[in-house]
């Protein structure tokens, strides 16, 4: 390959990473509040906007982790019926598992540098 392809991919991967680092802690708050939904009323239905903005941000994490192998297993929220909020629960909590799956093999301790940090030459664009 050549070096500007390279350049090109890492850019990529980096782009990935940035994305990833931004928008896991918006799918957390939407796990923690709706698993506080669920603990009020399991069988109550979200709304068509907080499924909308959900899904918004598991597409994204979708594609951030499209090479990895539980992607596959990784659902979107139905849109058409609205799922009930322990179904909603059950769903993000896919994607929470996926992205600490991902943070693990990905993000370690490095010696040389005698600190935390992504190792993207590992990470697929």
């Amino acid at each position: 390959m050549k070096a500007s392809g390279k350049k090109e991919m890492k850019i990529r991967v980096i782009e990935k990473i940035d994305r990833f680092v931004v928008m896991e802690p918006l799918l957390s708050s939407a796990y923690e509040e709706t698993k506080t939904l669920s603990k009020k009323k399991q069988d109550g239905v979200l709304n068509k906007l907080k499924v909308g903005m959900i899904n918004k941000l598991l597409v994204q994490f979708r594609s951030i982790l499209n090479k990895e192998a539980m992607a596959e297993y990784l659902e979107l929220l139905d849109e058409e019926t609205l799922p009930t909020n322990s179904d909603a629960v059950f769903i993000i909590g896919q994607y929470i598992a996926a992205i600490k799956s991902f943070r693990v093999i990905y993000y370690k301790y490095d010696e040389e540098i005698g600190e935390d940090r992504w190792f993207i030459e590992n990470i697929e664009p």
